[in-house]
């Protein structure tokens, strides 16, 4: 079977829409990890993706019949737009369905094709239910965006290209991992040819569905997965990626928010080039296994998959690299609330770049402070620094690694409120689509009085919200039914002591 892989990868029809990118050094990144680091440039493509080779290449084996009658395709991004070019590129007619919630820009890159869009759902999996349903009504092809052969053998002539362009050892490749299609193609073809060189699948934290599949021998459904880096947001594998995935892939490591937005910065010093979260997955992933293997000189090629960034992103991105990169540390400190007592803090923080200092008057007994502290070091220095505040009788709570803290509170530290009763904090994500808010706020507000929130916009399809509700006790379970019902995912935070350290009443 993987005989036949070979062939097909080696017969794939790419070339009439995509280029033979480069495989660049990454000199100040080889610098740091003490290893050599190349990376494969798949961001620059026409549509700024890999995803356009296994989308031709699918298309163009269709029979003749198939390619009359016309293509469908659910997508909230990248493969929309491989398809939308393909299909363009042979004069087949192509339908994208998308979720409400897909950026503008992307709705617009696929209507430039020739391709029509149509907008369902807030969700991929509800586009994807409807345009299966339009398939078998109009009698229309289905592209798969990575469950089908003709799919895994396009993605697979990157493998091609990298052992044409390196001859020489390569000790591992890491691949970003959403349904398995690029893995499965490169690595299918790399393991054919150079056995001893490691195939490593990157995921996100959030979003870990092939991690958990080979970990348990067999394909699992995700309860919810994490919307930061959307080009692999996927609940489940592809059935034929999973089985290919066991034949060819040593291992899937995972890595955080921060760890992802460390490496959109690590790629843009070596590249000027700003790739999207998941097209940087395979960076993050390469830096978290040299620090766990303590690798040195060795030769390590992570494949760059696509630069469809949102402009406003980069907000975000910039505020979460430094901690990513454990150059930047969050702490709580709790000091005296005297004259000179801020002065005195400053001094035990020496000369270390302030990034953030939040501060409110309290009482006079106690002031809560919102820092934010360069390192140089990373989790040493960190733990240095901790001590030293420790053993000048500061209490310290490290928020470094607090979602709330990091999304929420650094923008709202403000004292705290007086006269808030029964209060119950929640953390919510609901879809980024015109009136969302609204119909959350009209929702949650109906039923129990609002006595916090704070809502930000970082440019992806899910809104984030912080919620103070107002509810007795004996109301806790009506609540816990009721946000069941409006099935937005979501985190209580009440415990959060983030939350009793600068908000709580």
């Amino acid at each position: 079977m993987t005989n036949k892989y070979i062939e097909k990868i080696l017969a794939a029809r790419v070339y009439d829409v995509a280029e033979e990118t480069p495989l660049d050094d990454a000199p100040s990144l080889s610098k740091r990890l003490g290893n050599r680091v190349l990376l494969k440039r798949e961001d620059l493509q026409s549509v700024f993706s890999f995803k356009l080779r296994g989308a031709y290449n699918c298309i163009y084996q269709l029979s003749l019949k198939q390619k009359l009658t016309g293509v469908i395709a659910a997508s909230a991004g990248n493969h929309a737009q491989g398809v939308a070019l393909a299909a363009s590129k042979l004069g087949i007619k192509a339908t994208i369905v998308m979720p409400k919630t897909t950026p503008a820009i992307k709705v617009k890159a696929v209507q430039s094709y020739g391709a029509k869009a149509i907008l369902i759902g807030d969700t991929y999996d509800e586009a994807y239910e409807y345009a299966i349903n339009l398939a078998d009504e109009q009698q229309l092809e289905f592209v798969h965006p990575y469950d089908n052969p003709d799919v895994i053998a396009g993605q697979g002539t990157i493998g091609v290209e990298i052992l044409r362009q390196h001859a020489e050892n390569i000790d591992a490749v890491f691949i970003p991992v959403g349904g398995g299609g690029l893995i499965t193609g490169v690595g299918t073809f790399i393991k054919y040819l150079r056995p001893k060189t490691k195939i490593i699948g990157v995921e996100p934290m959030d979003a870990p569905s092939m991690a958990e599949a080979l970990k348990k021998n067999r394909r699992i459904v995700l309860d919810r997965v994490g919307i930061f880096a959307d080009g692999v947001a996927v609940r489940q594998v592809g059935r034929e990626n999973f089985r290919l995935a066991k034949l060819c892939v040593d291992e899937v490591i995972t890595v955080s928010t921060d760890e992802i937005c460390a490496a959109v910065k690590d790629i843009f010093d070596d590249t000027r080039s700003i790739v999207e979260p998941a097209g940087a997955l395979a960076v993050a992933g390469l830096k978290r296994y040299v620090e766990r293997e303590q690798a040195e000189a060795k030769t390590l090629i992570a494949i760059n998959s696509g630069a469809n960034m949102n402009f406003d992103r980069l907000r975000h991105i910039s505020e979460r690299a430094e901690l990513g990169e454990q150059r930047e540390a969050l702490f709580a400190v709790t000091i005296p609330e005297r004259p000179g007592s801020f002065r005195e803090f400053c001094k035990t923080l020496g000369k270390r770049g302030i990034t953030e200092f939040n501060y409110r008057y309290s009482d006079d007994n106690d002031a809560q402070v919102f820092a934010g502290v360069t390192l140089a070091e990373g989790s040493s220095e960190k733990q240095q620094l901790i001590k030293a505040l420790q053993k000048k009788a500061y209490p310290v709570l490290d928020m470094s690694d607090n979602e709330m803290a990091k999304n929420h509170v650094r923008h709202m530290v403000g004292g705290r409120s007086a006269g808030v009763n029964d209060e119950a904090l929640y953390r919510f994500e609901f879809p980024e689509r015109p009136g969302a808010l609204l119909e959350f706020l009209t929702s949650i507000g109906k039923r129990w009085n609002i006595s916090l929130f704070h809502y930000r916009n970082h440019g992806a399809a899910y809104g984030r919200v912080l919620v103070g509700l107002q509810i007795p006790k004996e109301q806790r379970s009506q609540l816990i039914d009721y946000l069941d019902q409006l099935a937005y995912p979501h985190w209580e935070e009440t415990e959060n002591p983030v939350y009793k350290v600068f908000l709580a009443g």
